[in-house]
């Protein structure tokens, strides 16, 4: 998937986003180890895309507490 893509989802999104990608992710590397798996840059991809994911759900946790703090800060003054 895009990064653009990616970034224009909401959290909640993300986060079944990243649901699939480790079930995937897990499926991949029981079939790694099973020596089943006949292509290894799709557990590679898989493995990129879960931590492109995790990256951009802390992006927005770190950005809402950051807009929670201004609120807060404003609200003190």
């Amino acid at each position: 998937m895009e990064l653009d893509e990616l970034r224009q989802m909401t959290a909640p999104d993300l986060r079944v986003k990243e649901r699939e990608a480790r079930e995937e992710v897990f499926r991949l590397r029981l079939k790694l180890r099973t020596n089943q798996l006949d292509n290894h840059a799709g557990y590679r991809r898989a493995r990129r895309e879960l931590a492109l994911i995790m990256t951009l759900l802390g992006e927005k946790a770190r950005g809402a507490a950051a807009a929670g703090k201004k609120v807060a800060n404003a609200a003190k003054n």
